[in-house]
């Protein structure tokens, strides 16, 4: 095994032991890119296993190489001892394999139990096949306190409910191995917290549990032994209990890595964003926006928080310029006084744009990029029609692609060739062509939905330092994000959000994990001091 010196072998993986897995040698390039190189990796049964490392740092292609989603060219892979020939996924789920994705592979319009049995049905007829698979699932879910409704269309499922059908999926297909790749990612705190029982459950059973993470607090969490990659090769393999988040952040990025936020005091200007009495009203008659007032001001970073599906996502779209279709709203905003329209003409993200707004959406793959498109159109998405990007009536692709590749060099996009689509990169590599796209164009109020989700510690101190220094340019930033230690770092001001409305503001320093908490279940703390949103004092 590829371990340096100073971080030598944990003594409870080697040779000998009760082995689930073990990786021999494993390679993998794609073209001139080496993504994985000359691996070894030793997984002992019923352990919680993490793997870290940086985005492109080869983790996902590893556990795919696993999983039977490519094929390594060197290399061997034994499971329980015994060389196992992973041609496929179907080979490797009759290995007793399961893998949970990132980005979730579930049939959107199929019932969680239609999903379950997917690719796994008893015979030709269907009926007896969902039927005995419907007392399984149930059996599972009350077996593993993941409840979900058998009938339930999986896209009317939260994610975190959509996250317990792949584990179910896995289960129910017998796997004794299961990996998942950033699995909290789009899980709220009290979603993660259910997910780690659930995974200490499975393994106090026996079974063996990756998990893939850039999350060093769940590392020393949840985790028994942690590996570590950085550029494609494991660089040192550890009992979580011998090591630290500083000293794995050191051995993840190659040199030592600040984690705490380091930003002066705001120094506020003139207002930049006016919100008063936003309502918004879905397509279906559901009121989402409920009266939001909100300033932001020159120079200062406005974080909201609260969990998922309390509004920030449709406050996001509607300052963007893409609102729910089939949406009606009311009330006014305004962007360095000039109040923009709320819907038809001029209420589109290029009119927003011209505004002076940039926007770095929540969903990256379905809002930020477009996945068949190269790196190098999508540096330029949404600012195609800017002067520096034209020549004449045609469109200056060489320009163009030069301006990305600095772009990418800036953010340190991995790897750095303009010419590759964007579904080819990793998703925290994904993210960092979208946040370059938009800080760089200067703004004068950013939209940040979930800026660092599933991007690695490295990343995550780099983004945090851009928009720190777009504030403080004096520019005004909006953040949503699901971390409240994010929030709580980044943030000048914080508004908590509930049911569509804002249940108030605190500033940072006098802000307790409780007292937020009670705010984003919609409860008015007992004590503490609350400020109406705009900032004044209350």
């Amino acid at each position: 095994m590829a371990v340096q010196p100073e971080h030598p072998t944990s003594p409870q993986i080697a040779a000998g032991q009760d082995l689930a897995i073990e990786l021999r040698g494993i390679s993998k390039a794609f073209g001139a890119v080496q993504a994985n190189k000359s691996i070894d990796l030793a997984v002992r049964r019923g352990t919680i296993h993490g793997i870290i490392g940086e985005n492109g740092a080869g983790k996902s292609t590893l556990m795919s190489i696993l999983y039977g989603f490519y094929r390594p060219d060197e290399g061997e892979i034994l499971i329980g001892g015994q060389p196992v020939a992973i041609t496929d996924s179907r080979a490797a789920i009759r290995a007793g394999i399961g893998m949970v994705f990132q980005h979730f592979k579930l049939v959107q319009n199929f019932t969680v139990l239609e999903n379950v049995i997917l690719g796994a049905e008893d015979g030709a007829l269907l009926r007896p096949s969902l039927a005995r698979a419907r007392g399984e699932l149930q059996r599972l879910a009350r077996d593993y306190e993941m409840q979900v409704d058998p009938d339930e269309i999986v896209e009317e499922l939260s994610v975190g409910h959509q996250q317990r059908v792949e584990i179910l999926k896995a289960l129910y297909r017998q796997a004794d191995i299961l990996i998942l790749d950033e699995p909290t990612g789009v899980l709220t705190p009290a979603e993660a917290d259910h997910l780690f029982r659930v995974l200490q459950g499975l393994r106090d059973e026996g079974k063996t549990i990756i998990l893939i993470t850039h999350k060093l607090r769940e590392i020393m969490k949840i985790t028994d032994n942690v590996s570590v990659m950085r550029r494609g090769e494991i660089v040192g393999t550890v009992a979580t209990a011998d090591t630290n988040p500083t000293a794995m952040a050191e051995m993840m990025v190659g040199r030592k890595v600040i984690l705490k936020v380091d930003k002066a005091p705001a120094r506020r200007g003139a207002p930049v964003l006016e919100i008063r009495g936003l309502r918004m009203v879905d397509d279906a008659g559901v009121e989402r926006l409920r009266g939001i007032d909100l300033d932001i001001r020159a120079g200062e970073i406005l974080g909201i928080a609260g969990v998922a599906g309390n509004g920030q996502s449709q406050l996001l779209e509607i300052l963007g310029g893409f609102p729910e279709v089939g949406s009606k709203l009311s009330g006014r905003i305004a962007v360095n006084g000039h109040e923009l329209p709320l819907d038809g003409r001029g209420a589109d993200g290029q009119a927003r744009r011209r505004a002076g707004i940039g926007h770095v959406p929540e969903d990256r793959q379905v809002e930020g990029l477009i996945m068949d498109f190269d790196a190098w159109e999508n540096a330029a998405f949404g600012y195609h029609d800017a002067p520096e990007y034209n020549r004449g009536l045609l469109m200056d692709n060489a320009a163009i692609r030069e301006d990305a590749r600095g772009k990418m060099a800036r953010f340190d996009v991995r790897p750095p060739d303009v010419e590759l689509a964007a579904r080819n990169f990793s998703g925290g590599n994904q993210q960092k062509i979208v946040v370059a796209r938009e800080i760089e164009r200067n703004p004068d109020l950013l939209l940040v939905g979930q800026p660092t989700r599933g991007v690695d510690i490295g990343a995550i101190e780099f983004i945090h330092k851009r928009i720190v220094e777009l504030r403080d340019a004096g520019k005004a930033v909006l953040l949503v994000s699901v971390e409240l230690d994010e929030i709580m770092a980044l943030s000048d001001r914080i508004a908590v959000m509930f049911d569509g409305r804002i249940m108030g503001e605190r500033l940072p320093e006098e802000a307790t994990t409780t007292a937020l908490g009670c705010l984003m279940a919609g409860m008015e703390p007992d004590a503490g001091p609350v400020q109406a949103a705009g900032g004044a004092r209350t």
